[in-house]
């Protein structure tokens, strides 16, 4: 297992729109995806070596929805980049952690991924991917 990288950090937003703050920034949008298993629209935005992704529920019953709903807009989940999800789960899983996925689901560009419940990091949402 190598050792994982900051991928994206997601941000909860009631619409996309949130997106004109980071282009006046001077970022743009670079990919806009529906994750129908995660009950969102993602808007990712390239900051460097790692991504700003918006979040936007797509139903009332999305997470993100109900996290918006309970604390407001704002950080929602950093995520790592990991280049074996299964070994990492494992690992994690066999020290205590506490993990909302045990096994991969498919998440944005096409990867699998798994969340870490935020007991696990501190109070903070944590997403592993992995790039197919």
């Amino acid at each position: 297992m190598n050792k994982p990288t900051l991928d994206h950090i997601g941000i909860a937003v009631k619409s996309l729109d949130a997106a004109k703050i980071y282009e006046a920034l001077g970022l743009s949008v670079n990919h806009i995806e529906t994750v129908a298993t995660q009950g969102v629209r993602t808007a990712f935005l390239s900051a460097g070596d790692a991504d700003i992704e918006l979040l936007e529920p797509s139903g009332p019953e999305s997470t993100v929805a109900k996290f918006i709903e309970k604390r407001g807009e704002g950080i929602h989940h950093i995520c790592f980049r990991v280049d074996d999800i299964e070994a990492h789960l494992g690992k994690l899983k066999a020290q205590g952690y506490r993990l909302i996925n045990e096994a991969p689901v498919p998440g944005a560009h096409g990867c699998r991924v798994a969340f870490l419940h935020p007991a696990a990091g501190n109070g903070v949402l944590i997403e592993l991917s992995e790039k197919q």
